[in-house]
């Protein structure tokens, strides 16, 4: 059933009282607080990458306070095995029976700390789940239910003891974002409360997980023009045939931005998705899934520049009852 106008305004009130929430934990974030929920309403999973003490943890852990719902943390370290994520199959011996005790994967939203720390085999425990949302343990499966949400974050400095993230498990990741260092005055705000630095505290639920479902149920029948599909396709093309990339972005790139474009047009009150909901989001989007050839890397080029190339030259569909 197609969105309507008075869904997409419910969307948007209920979408800005969850960023005001997060906010207030993480000041002058707003930008990738709202990156943050439309990753968790397209069913993704974010991974933020930045420097340490910025808020990443801070970010993840005022989701979880903003949605009434499960929450864990994993410390990822070299000697995390599987199990401590997925969980294992004890004998009881009192009843004589086989128990799964679940892992702390079995949350709406799971923050995955510091993962390139872990082990591959480690951080492949995770595939699985994050695509399926459900995991195997002794040949029996396990859904971990609905919402359910990875945040990642990994530290770009200090890369010895770590391991980096392949190819596969980044393009399972809906996004890649990046919180940064605070403005001025959220700054002098965030100093002078220093006597309690953790704000995610002082936040109380908003939204219950049943109407985080909800949500994520009525924005997958967002209207996408089919002249946006098309733009989607052509960029996603031009990513493949890019002198400077090895490797383009693949087809679930191509459905995560179109499922992520949803989300945003909903957030804006809108029932319907424009060529510009593409053009915000292609970045955060893409911009992990892209491989560049060893000559672009070394002359300096990063994915951002061959992403904002790619959308200049591609040209977008004027959409006719829409702002394109």
């Amino acid at each position: 059933m197609p969105m309507t106008e008075e869904n997409a305004a419910w969307f948007e009130q209920t979408f800005a009282k969850l960023t005001d929430n997060i906010g207030q934990a993480l000041l002058g974030k707003t930008d990738v607080i709202r990156l943050a929920l439309v990753t968790m309403l397209a069913e993704g999973h974010l991974l933020l990458e930045d420097a340490p003490g910025t808020g990443k943890t801070a970010l993840a852990r005022a989701m979880a306070a903003t949605v009434q719902g499960t929450n864990s943390r994993i410390q990822f370290t070299p000697d995390l095995l599987p199990s401590d994520i997925t969980g294992v199959t004890m004998y009881d011996q009192g009843t004589s029976t086989w128990e799964f005790h679940k892992g702390p994967v079995f949350a709406s939203i799971v923050l995955a700390d510091e993962i390139n720390r872990a082990s591959p085999k480690t951080q492949s425990a995770l595939l699985e789940v994050m695509e399926e949302s459900r995991i195997t343990v002794d040949g029996v499966r396990h859904d971990v239910g609905r919402p359910f949400m990875v945040v990642a974050t990994q530290n770009p400095v200090e890369q010895a003891g770590t391991y980096k993230l392949p190819e596969a498990q980044l393009d399972r990741f809906l996004m890649k974002a990046s919180v940064g260092y605070p403005n001025r005055d959220a700054a002098r705000e965030i100093l002078s409360g220093s006597a309690r630095p953790d704000r995610t505290q002082d936040l109380s639920p908003v939204i219950s997980a049943e109407a985080v479902t909800q949500m994520i149920d009525l924005v997958r029948d967002n209207h996408v023009d089919p002249g946006v599909i098309d733009y989607v396709h052509s960029l996603t093309e031009a990513t493949r045939t890019d002198p400077e990339t090895s490797l383009g972005v693949s087809t679930r790139g191509a459905i995560a931005l179109v499922r992520a474009v949803r989300v945003f047009a909903a957030a804006q009150g809108r029932n319907y998705v424009t060529p510009d909901d593409v053009k915000a989001l292609i970045v955060p989007v893409w911009c992990h899934r892209l491989v560049l050839s060893a000559e672009a890397e070394f002359s300096g080029t990063t994915s951002e520049s061959v992403i904002a190339r790619i959308v200049a030259t591609v040209p977008a569909p004027q959409l006719r009852g829409a702002d394109a």
